[in-house]
C-alpha cells in the first residue's frame, strides 16, 4: 500500500483557509463519492505533554514526527451511516455533526470497511503524538490554550456554548493548519494504548504494543474551559462507547 492517511474526519469539499502555514490538501475517493479533505502536516519536533493537569500529561518530553496527512474535521454522522449502515450518535438528527457514542473497536471496524474498498491508501487513527502535534499547529504553532486560539469561544464547542450537545463540524474557527474542532465538540479516539509518559526523547512513537485501555484526546461539548485544554488526555476500554474518530 502507499501513503498512510489518518482518519479524523469527513470534510465538506473545498478548503478555503488561506492564513497560517502553507497547506497541501488531497481529496480522497470514497465509497459513494468523495471522502473528504486531508491536510498535510509537515514533520518536525515538538514538546509533548504538560506540567499542568493530571499525571498522564506529565512529564513534558521531546517528540519527532515524520510528515503525515490528517482529516480536516471529524467523521460526520452521514459518512459513518453510509459506511456502517447505522448512526449510533446521541445527537443523531444532525448529518453534519461528528459521529459519537462509538467505541475504539467500532472505529476499527469502520476503518476496515473503508480500507477494503481500495488498495492504494491506508486509513487509520492518528497516534496520540500525531494528534497533539497537529492540534498545536505543527512546528510553527503558537502557545495557545486551545487549538488555534486562547479564546475558547472562537474555536471550541464546550459546556457554556454547546447547548449540551454536539454541533456541526466547521462551525467554529480552525487552527493554524486548517483543522477544525481540535478543541471541544466531541472526544476523539487515537490509535495508542495508554501508557504514562517518560522523559526520553521519541521518534514517531506509537505507544505500547498492548494494554488494557486506549487513549482519547481533548474534551467535548459537556466539559468546562479548564478541561478543554490542548493537553487534556484520557483513556477508556476499547469497548466503551465514547467519542468520535479522526
Amino acid at each position: 500500500r502507499g501513503t498512510t492517511y489518518y482518519i479524523r474526519a469527513y470534510a465538506i469539499n473545498g478548503l478555503e483557509v488561506t492564513y497560517g502555514n502553507a497547506m497541501e490538501v488531497k481529496t480522497l475517493p470514497a465509497i459513494g463519492g468523495e471522502f473528504g479533505n486531508f491536510v498535510k502536516i509537515n514533520g518536525g519536533t515538538f514538546n509533548r505533554g504538560s506540567n499542568f493537569g493530571n499525571n498522564i500529561e506529565k512529564p513534558i518530553h521531546s517528540v519527532t514526527l515524520k510528515p503525515f496527512f490528517i482529516g480536516e474535521t471529524e467523521v460526520t454522522q452521514s459518512v459513518w451511516e453510509e459506511v456502517m449502515g447505522v448512526d449510533p450518535s446521541f445527537n443523531y438528527d444532525c448529518d453534519n455533526c461528528p459521529v459519537e457514542n462509538v467505541s475504539w473497536l467500532d472505529v476499527q471496524e469502520f476503518l476496515k470497511k473503508i480500507n477494503e474498498k481500495q488498495s492504494t491508501i491506508v486509513y487509520r487513527l492518528p497516534t496520540e503524538a500525531e494528534w497533539e502535534f497537529a492540534a498545536k499547529g505543527g512546528t510553527n504553532g503558537a502557545d495557545f490554550l486551545y487549538a488555534g486560539s486562547s479564546d475558547i469561544q472562537s474555536v471550541a464547542w464546550y459546556k457554556d456554548n454547546s447547548n449540551r450537545k454536539s454541533q456541526p463540524v466547521k462551525s467554529k474557527s480552525p487552527n493554524t493548519l486548517g483543522l477544525y474542532d481540535m478543541s471541544g465538540n466531541v472526544w476523539e479516539w487515537v490509535q495508542d494504548w495508554f501508557n504514562f509518559y517518560k522523559t526520553d526523547a521519541l521518534t514517531n512513537p506509537s505507544g505500547p504494543l498492548n494494554g488494557s485501555s486506549k487513549l482519547y484526546r481533548y474534551r467535548a461539548w459537556e466539559t468546562d474551559r479548564k478541561s478543554t485544554r490542548l493537553n487534556s488526555s484520557h483513556s477508556a476500554n476499547t469497548r466503551m462507547p465514547s467519542s468520535a474518530c479522526k
